[in-house]
């Protein structure tokens, strides 16, 4: 039997009951869960839905927890957001050096009397201090000149000059500016032959950290014989390389898995997952733990310890029988790769290379403990995976994140200090939560005290369990929940706190009249600078505008639940809006934690508009005869979190029919067509909501183990809808399916719904789970050949129909060989 370590290395795939769930929430939390082999273990959090809330098309009011927020979101990834490397070189070339400033990257090095060199990492022109070509050139003119020569010199401590971080990681354009990713052996070789330069002076090297240490700043950190780390929040230490389809290439899969053991290595660089400083400590990734003021005292003195003899040196933390049997043994250590193997299948279903190259990695370097092969074959192995369309849409996908930071609409008219929310439902109390912990003063509001008790003790919930995890000091939890206040409609001074409101963000239910009669009260109570946003997923933000003394100051944010967790935002101002009130809702949203998109004001939206073709298409192949098992199986093998069929189950079948029917309704014409929302109407009347009620297109037990199964009725109303018996390949499953999605994307972006492709890219895989590994529908598109996919698009249209014509954007980059992304 693996330890937890190991078992929690693969992501758990099972989404447990819920009341209401939104299309996008439940394939994003089910991306989450399975795309990465463990890009963040989280488990699902089992609740019901309270309180008031809207009726939303996608992001339902659902208490799931996920980690989709962190799983590129992090302070850094495996690599950081930094310049370009032309950006970087220019810099570098326009330092000059002084006597008090003599390095570009780092402080002047100090000497303590008794021969402690102390270098520290700092970039002035950066938040945070990567690892790049330029820095390593350094590096070694700095150990070279001061350090290695210098006999003076017992004992080396590395640390930051930045307040709150280490090293965020590697910079990302060196990988990117090299067309041949062969290239990266040779430069990845560089840094090895330094790194065992500094080992052959032969004195204790300490490295003391301080906030991040994530990528190449830990693997920096795992060449040094002792490492210390603090106690505050900031300090995570991580090896998150396999979010960007990569692997640690500065000999972190050989000098991770001696310290930790196999089952913690294997656990940190198959999920990427961020090692707070109490589990660091725990699992013998750090030696001590401080606090910040400490730690370069501690630092000093235990480097000189180490050289004097009067510190324990580091060592291996002591394994246990148990662990003994399963990592040293042939018997335990076959079982253990066998166990993570399937794992790995399982969640990555064959479509993410890297875990199973780092599982080859390490294997080989157990093979081959001694000597530079395991690190050849490191890098080697490195400079494969760099060269797959898996990694490059992994890491456009981070860049397109570091792009979408900046604030389309400029600055905000007023600063935005006092957020208050309508409504302590699911979501308003999720909007709550990732406000207050932000800093905002938070006025929460709902109809009566009851309601605002569920509200409070969800958010309450949540931060308890983050205090328990120890992803927040008691301290921290105090602020928080001092920072919200509650109010209920009897409140005597509701209208007095709302006075001073900077911001009102609205999460009632989905009616227009109710929306206009809130606008109108919150104008007469608040500030005449005070914004109003509406969290609708269905309304157009200009027809809640309607009447509104200050339509200017309106604005649609559509959040997707449950807000702590999901990382996406749109952002929606109507043709009214000002651009100070849509920068204000942006500045807001990405301070909550948010990747903000900003999209038109159309039914839908984008996200929304996407899902509905597709969920149109999947009534028609249940029409033409395919098996319900066979649409899951054909969109999971494509890449997808989670099948149609269960997605429907998951969010409830009331609810996807919504969307298919509004949707329907709406502007789109011929691209709604070819298929019958009364699938899914008709089972509503039957009672089949989905999990929700225990019956959908699946059959869910009542414990957590059960497996869902398709009875007979069900199988029977499904053989009755049909009009035919097609024999359609796995292929032209995915093909109808996903080809539906991805013109509608285009569309929007030949509308001008989104902005670009990397917004178009972003929202929908964060936004609906598109595959991860194919990098958005506009990366994908640019991965098989527009040409070639207009072509498979018109052949659809001639057998099948209208709905299936590429729009004309589609058209023109495919007769141009226009691609969507330049790299």
């Amino acid at each position: 039997m693996l330890s937890s370590s190991v078992r929690s290395a693969a992501l758990r795939s099972a989404v447990g009951p819920q009341s209401r769930r939104g299309l996008s929430a439940v394939a994003t939390r089910v991306l989450v869960d399975q795309a990465f082999c463990g890009t963040s273990c989280v488990d699902a959090t089992q609740a019901t839905q309270f309180g008031s809330g809207s009726s939303s098309l996608c992001p339902s009011r659902q208490p799931l927890r996920a980690s989709s927020s962190r799983w590129f979101s992090s302070s850094a990834a495996a690599v950081a957001d930094d310049e370009p490397d032309e950006a970087e070189e220019a810099a570098t070339a326009a330092f000059d050096p002084t006597p008090e400033r003599k390095y570009q990257y780092f402080q002047n090095v100090e000497f303590t009397p008794e021969g402690v060199a102390i270098i520290r990492f700092d970039n002035p022109d950066k938040k945070y201090n990567t690892v790049n070509k330029f820095l390593r050139d350094e590096a070694m003119a700095l150990w070279n000149d001061e350090i290695h020569s210098n006999s003076s010199v017992k004992a080396v401590v590395f640390t930051s000059g930045k307040p709150d971080g280490f090293i965020a990681g590697a910079d990302i354009f060196d990988i990117q500016s090299v067309e041949d990713k062969q290239e990266l052996v040779p430069f990845i070789e560089e840094w090895l032959s330094f790194f065992q330069h500094m080992k052959s002076k032969k004195v204790p090297m300490v490295c003391a950290i301080n906030g991040p240490a994530l990528g190449g700043g830990l693997e920096w950190a795992l060449w040094c014989d002792y490492r210390i780390c603090t106690d505050s929040p900031t300090t995570k230490l991580g090896l998150p390389e396999v979010k960007l389809g990569l692997l640690p290439g500065f000999g972190g899969t050989q000098n991770l898995f001696p310290l930790v053991g196999l089952q913690g290595a294997m656990d940190m660089m198959l999920t990427g997952k961020d090692i707070r400083a109490p589990k660091a400590k725990k699992m013998g990734l750090v030696d001590l733990v401080v606090a910040p003021a400490s730690l370069d005292k501690v630092a000093v003195e235990t480097a000189l310890g180490l050289a004097e003899g009067t510190v324990k040196k580091s060592t291996p933390k002591k394994k246990s029988l148990m662990n003994r049997f399963i990592e040293d043994t042939p018997i335990g250590r076959n079982m253990m790769w066998k166990k993570v193997e399937e794992m790995v299948q399982k969640n990555t279903n064959g479509n993410y290379p890297s875990p199973n190259a780092i599982i080859e990695c390490v294997k080989y370097g157990l093979e081959h403990p001694t000597g530079n092969e395991k690190f050849k074959f490191e890098r080697e192995s490195f400079a494969k995976l760099a060269a797959t369309t898996e990694s490059d849409a992994l890491i456009g996908i981070f860049d397109g994140m570091t792009k979408m930071k900046k604030n389309p609409s400029g600055e905000p008219a007023h600063p935005i200090k006092t957020v208050a929310v309508m409504g302590a439902g699911l979501m308003g109390a999720g909007i709550a939560q990732v406000s207050a912990e932000k800093g905002y003063q938070v006025l929460l509001k709902d109809r009566d005290d009851a309601a605002i008790g569920r509200g409070e003790s969800y958010i309450n919930d949540n931060w308890g369990k983050k205090v328990k995890r120890r992803r927040m000091t008691q301290y921290q939890y105090n602020k928080n929940s001092s920072n919200v206040v509650g109010l209920a409609d009897d409140s005597a001074s509701w209208k007095k706190h709302f006075g001073n409101a900077d911001l009102v963000i609205e999460a009632v239910f989905e009616d227009i009249d109710l929306k206009r009669r809130i606008v109108k009260t919150v104008e007469e109570v608040t500030p005449e600078h005070c914004i109003f946003a509406t969290n609708t997923s269905a309304i157009p933000i200009a027809d809640i505008a309607v009447g509104a003394s200050r339509p200017e100051q309106i604005v649609g944010m559509h959040y997707f639940s449950p807000v702590p967790s999901m990382p996406l935002l749109e952002i929606i101002p109507h043709g009214g809006t000002s651009d100070a009130t849509a920068a204000a809702a942006f500045e807001v949203g990405t301070k909550q934690g948010k990747t903000c998109v900003v999209v038109k004001d159309v039914p839908g939206f984008y996200v929304n508009r996407c899902l509905g073709p597709m969920l149109i298409e999947v009534s028609a192949l249940v029409g033409d005869g395919i098996e319900l098992e066979a649409l899951d199986k054909a969109m999971t093998n494509f890449g997808m979190p989670v099948g149609p069929i269960t997605l429907a189950d998951e969010v409830g079948i009331d609810v996807a029919s919504h969307v298919a029917t509004f949707l329907s309704k709406a502007d789109l014409g011929v691209r709604m067509s070819g298929g019958d929302t009364s699938l899914m109407a008709n089972m509503i009347q039957k009672g089949w909501l989905g999990r929700k009620s225990g019956q959908g297109f699946y059959t869910y037990g009542k414990g957590k183990k059960s497996k869902k199964t398709i009875n007979a009725d069900v199988r029977k109303y499904v053989k009755d809808f049909a009009t035919q018996n097609l024999d359609l390949s796995e292929k032209e499953i995915q093909d109808r399916i996903v080809s539906r999605f991805v013109n509608e994307a285009a569309k929007c972006l030949e509308d001008e719904i989104i902005a670009d492709p990397v917004a178009g890219d972003i929202g929908l895989v964060f936004g609906t789970g598109f595959a991860p590994f194919r990098g958005g529908p506009f990366r994908y598109l640019d991965t098989v050949g527009i040409d070639s996919y207009v072509g498979l698009m018109n052949g659809l249209a001639d057998k099948y129909g209208p709905q299936f014509e590429p729009c004309q954007l589609l058209k023109d980059y495919a007769a141009s060989g226009k691609k969507f992304h330049k790299n």
